[in-house]
């Protein structure tokens, strides 16, 4: 404990001094600032003003009170940190500064009018040009620096830069602060005022932008980076991405040496005066993007979650810490390729003087806001420029201190104390929008952060010429350690001329996006949470409810025993009289009558309203159901079919055996796994087995259509795999470990025995049957 508290103590004091020596500089480019201030008071009234009165008190103002606010925080700090010891005492100072923010916010309101006229002023005198462009600022006392010139504007920008400082060391200072020192609370409260003035401030001049001075002395500052994919030569590569005031930069991290400086490395930049988004007819030229197919995607989410399990099984037996971070390697590279691989959304940009530049996002939010950073910073009057490779590299090499995104987003970069994310179902209800100016065919997606990335999860229909669309379509997302939902709204576009041949090409306008925190707390309730999300002027109505993973997994036998949903399907078929229950065939029928060239057919969720309405209809064998089928969203009728076998109260498979499945899929001699999986259709009930057969020879016949609706054997042995094995509660409820731990390996080995049947040539019943007597009866 002791030793704790005195490397605590000791932190203390490093942040202290490294806070002390940045405190002194800015009280030198303070002092600075003021410098010319006098003289120019001075010739105010005489017959040759340089300036008036008038704007002296505008470019400097509140500069003094900034000043002496610093000086009086810096000469009581500085005697503390030279004699330091664990009874000192600070935080009272640190309150009083953040006491004092007012007057950084009468500056800060000022500071565009201040710069403004500063340039009017060096613009129309040449004497006070000749003052702003170099400005002497001392150097720190043990520097062997005597001076360095800085322009004025810079100078100007300083003060807001400081407030984060002052922010962050206060985070520091906390963090090794035990909670029952005296400063604690204190710490605290400055803390709690300086973000909140922080983020009052307005987003003109977002704090977090820190100046870096062009050779020329003009203030570049960075507005926003992160990582990005970029096509280049044909392959993908992660590039951290820089936006400043006037330039886009392209960068790669250098491998460094352990312990040395970390680097960036230029690949190229594009100045914004000469920067274009090409319109999708204009990019023919560009290369195609190559897609990764969704199963592969698929099966690396897979390996992963695979991986986080054997990661918490290694924990739980306080396994080896060479063993967790072998498996924790092993699950960054697989994420990492995930990163790379599953984006398809291109975002183009093109430089007036020839070269285009391909980056591929997961997430169209982004590329809007990336977008629209971009054009906000063109409204104003740039030039186009050529950099020197030294002030390339003085660009570049700022690039290290001032990114804000620091780490590939990917979930093993998260601290284990970090919130792991929901894993679950979100069951989300769209249900109306408001605020649209004119009329028009608006529809809206979803979007969550699924291992660290944020892809579109979900789509409504297109309501048609209104300025108050009512959705209200529910949908079920899975979540994959989300944090976030991000709502887009959109205007359709039926331009036969801009629709081109790129299919992951979005060429619909976004309307308005905003986005939630998913809180653990507040969702999982079992009842629905109603929120509205406003962006520039739209309001989105939606309400959500979270099942977690292991409620999600539940088979629960219905109580009644009339309807189909939830009963034996050997009750059903008897009571029927059918060899296939009812409810698979018009399903299955009406699949193949006008769905099955339908892009993601099984795979997209229908609207969950329509699926309950259909199920009732379905149970008490209502005499409409064909008229309702015919007229219902195909999509809704597949989600029909897969909740009908979701709900049985055991697997259509069966959970005897489900044990020997999960076996005969996991040997690798070819003929006795055929031996095997042959033996073990025999082995199910008749009604089990035709409905099995039957739904088999369906899902070849959608996937004959892969070219056209997407859906590969792969992808519906993903989807309909574990609806129809995944063992019922009584038989699951031994493997309930961790939810995410069945999750991964046992889907898995589902996915693969069906994968198994629907590679197989056609299986017929009578066939089968007659086979029964060369094959051993035991399972």
């Amino acid at each position: 404990g002791e030793r704790d508290a005195g490397k605590g103590l000791e932190m203390r004091k490093l942040v202290l001094s490294g806070f002390l020596a940045s405190e002194e500089i800015y009280i030198n480019q303070l002092e600075a600032l003021l410098l010319p201030m006098k003289p120019l008071k001075a010739t105010a009234t005489t017959s040759q003003p340089v300036l008036t009165l008038q704007q002296i008190e505008t470019i400097f103002y509140k500069i003094q009170d900034i000043y002496e606010i610093h000086k009086e925080f810096y000469d009581s700090l500085c005697p503390k940190v030279q004699q330091w010891d664990s009874n000192v005492t600070m935080g009272h100072l640190f309150q009083k500064l953040a006491s004092q923010l007012g007057v950084y916010k009468a500056f800060v309101d000022n500071y565009k009018i201040a710069l403004e006229t500063a340039e009017k002023c060096s613009q129309s005198n040449y004497q006070f040009q000749k003052i702003s462009e170099e400005l002497k600022v001392k150097g720190p006392k043990d520097s062997k620096e005597s001076h360095t010139s800085v322009t004025m504007e810079a100078l100007l920008y300083k003060p807001i830069d400081r407030v984060t400082r002052s922010t962050l060391v206060l985070h520091d200072l906390l963090k090794h602060t035990p909670a029952d020192h005296p400063d604690y609370p204190l710490l605290q409260d400055a803390l709690r005022i300086s973000q909140n003035f922080l983020s009052s401030i307005n987003e003109d001049i977002d704090p977090r932008r820190t100046a870096v001075t062009t050779p020329k002395g003009e203030t570049r500052q960075l507005v926003k980076d992160g990582f990005l994919v970029e096509l280049s030569e044909g392959s993908r590569k992660l590039r951290h991405v820089f936006l400043f005031t006037d330039v886009l930069l392209c960068a790669k991290l250098k491998k460094t040496a352990v312990g040395k400086h970390q680097q960036y490395d230029c690949k190229w930049y594009v100045p914004l005066a000469d920067l274009v988004f090409p319109s999708p007819e204009e990019s023919e030229h560009c290369p195609q993007v190559h897609v990764i197919p969704d199963h592969e995607l698929e099966d690396m989410k897979m390996k992963i979650s695979a991986i986080k399990s054997e990661v918490q099984k290694e924990k739980a037996n306080k396994g080896q810490s060479r063993a967790i971070e072998r498996l924790k390697k092993k699950m960054f590279e697989n994420e990492f390729w995930l990163l790379l691989n599953s984006p398809a959304i291109p975002f183009r940009i093109h430089n007036r003087n020839g070269k285009s530049y391909l980056f591929l996002l997961s997430s169209d939010y982004e590329r809007s806001e990336w977008r629209e950073a971009i054009q906000r910073l063109q409204k104003k009057d740039l030039q186009a420029f050529v950099l020197s490779s030294v002030e390339l590299q003085v660009l570049t090499g700022s690039c290290f201190k001032l990114r804000t995104v620091h780490n590939i987003p990917v979930t093993s970069n998260k601290d284990d104390d970090e919130s792991p994310g929901l894993y679950g179902f979100l069951h989300v209800i769209v249900h109306s929008a408001k605020g649209f100016k004119q009329s028009a065919n608006l529809y809206c997606t979803l979007e969550v952060d699924s291992f660290g990335y944020f892809v579109s999860k979900a789509k409504t229909r297109v309501f048609r010429d209104t300025t108050e669309p009512q959705w209200n379509e529910e949908f079920e997302i899975e979540l994959e350690g989300s944090q976030s939902l991000r709502i887009l709204c959109y205007e359709k576009c039926y331009d036969k001329t801009k629709l081109n041949k790129d299919n992951n090409e979005i060429v619909d306008k976004i309307m308005g996006k905003g986005q939630i925190q998913l809180d653990p707390q507040a969702v999982q309730t079992k009842n629905w949470h109603m929120d509205v999300i406003e962006m520039n002027g739209i309001k989105v109505e939606f309400s959500m409810k979270f099942t977690s993973r292991d409620m999600s997994l539940k088979r629960t036998p219905s109580k009644k025993q009339t309807g189909v949903f939830g009963v034996k399907i050997s009750v059903v078929t008897k009571r029927e009289r059918s060899k296939v229950p009812y409810i698979v065939r018009q399903c299955i029928e009406e699949v193949e009558k006008r769905g099955i060239e339908e892009v993601g057919i099984y795979r997209i969720s229908g609207v969950a309203t329509d699926i309950q309405a259909l199920k009732a209809v379905f149970d008490a064998n209502n005499k409409d159901i064909l008229v309702m089928l015919s007229d219902m969203d195909i999509n809704a009728i597949a989600g029909t079919l897969k909740l009908y076998f979701r709900e049985l109260p055991e697997p259509l498979l069966t959970d005897r055996l489900y044990p020997a499945f999960m076996e005969g899929i996991a040997l690798s001699d070819p003929a006795a796994k055929e031996n095997c999986m042959m033996h073990l259709l025999r082995s199910l009930p008749d009604p089990n087995l035709i409905t099995f057969l039957f739904l088999l020879e369906h899902l070849k016949r959608v996937a004959e259509k892969e070219p056209i609706n997407k859906m590969s054997l792969h992808n519906l042995a993903t989807v309909f795999g574990p609806t129809l094995l995944r063992p019922s509660e009584g038989e699951s409820k031994a493997h309930l470990t961790l939810a995410s731990d069945i999750w991964s390996h046992d889907v898995m080995a589902q996915v693969q025995v069906l994968l198994y049947y629907l590679q197989h040539p056609p299986i017929s019943f009578t066939e089968l049957k007659r086979n029964t007597l060369y094959f051993s009866t035991d399972v």
